[in-house]
């Protein structure tokens, strides 16, 4: 199942914003880190590596949500639910004032 064609227009425009920026900052602090600047070598690391994430959340955020298994409760798990609805239900009438 393939994901809105408007949501994946956007997903699609972010990283190739994001990738044009960090490639653009990437130069920029390489010409200054060989120009002398020392601190610019750390930018120099770190733009490649936010780009790489930026890759990697393109990547999850392109993928249909409904890809996760999900199984249905057990017996156990059941009970469980229902007895916390209850008490979710019984807090709820406590706290809620009347109209006296």
């Amino acid at each position: 199942m393939a994901a809105h064609p408007e949501k994946a227009l956007r997903i699609h425009l972010g990283l190739a914003l994001a990738e044009a920026l960090c490639v653009t900052a990437f130069v920029v602090e390489l010409r200054r880190a060989v120009s002398g600047n020392t601190l610019s070598w750390a930018y120099v690391f770190e733009w490649p590596i936010l780009g790489a994430y930026g890759v990697y959340v393109w990547w999850k955020l392109r993928r249909p949500e409904d890809t996760r298994a999900v199984s249905e409760p057990t017996g156990e798990e059941t009970v469980a639910l229902d007895e916390y609805n209850r008490y979710l239900a019984e807090v709820h009438d406590r706290s809620t004032p009347t109209d006296e």
